[in-house]
């Protein structure tokens, strides 16, 4: 093969890989959160909404009732705390007809202005996706792995102790 149509073909190949990344790259939904009101009941708008505080351990704190199509009991259910590298992360959701109507986050990390400003962002828009989602199936946030992490093994537990 002679040298311009070698360096023509290896063109086209970059080309096309370069859009098949391009194209199959999932991004996360992107949008710009604001502080939003809940479904329902007092939910946490933002993280200096928060406590701060840590419940005194998992389970069931609320009366449970009946059962919706999703499985999950009405009451309030508070997530074991989960440990990350920053600090513990811990999640209360409350359950209403049948689905997560509020979710309010019992402890984050806060312990340095850099932790307070990551998880100033980053609450609110798990917040929002999981009571879009009403599951744990929700994307993490990009610099906010850590408590993404502990945020979701915490909600999965609260989500647990609801379907029981």
């Amino acid at each position: 093969m002679d040298r311009p149509l070698q360096r023509i073909v290896y063109a086209t190949l970059a080309t096309v890989s370069g859009l098949v990344l391009l194209f199959g790259y999932r991004t996360s939904h992107g949008e710009e959160m604001t502080a939003t009101a809940p479904a329902a009941g007092g939910s946490v708008g933002a993280p200096s909404d928060v406590t701060g505080s840590t419940s005194g351990g998992a389970g069931s704190t609320g009366s449970t009732g009946s059962t919706a199509s999703s499985g999950l009991q009405n009451g309030t259910y508070t997530g074991d705390s989960a440990g990350t590298r920053y600090g513990p992360v811990q999640v209360q959701i409350t359950v209403s007809g049948g689905s997560i109507s509020a979710v309010d986050v019992l402890d984050y990390p806060s312990d340095n202005p850099r932790d307070r400003q990551i998880n100033q962002r980053a609450l609110p828009m798990l917040i929002s996706e999981t009571t879009s989602a009403q599951s744990a199936r929700i994307d993490m946030i990009s610099g906010a792995t850590y408590t993404s992490e502990g945020y979701l093994r915490s909600l999965q537990s609260a989500i647990d102790q609801a379907q029981s």
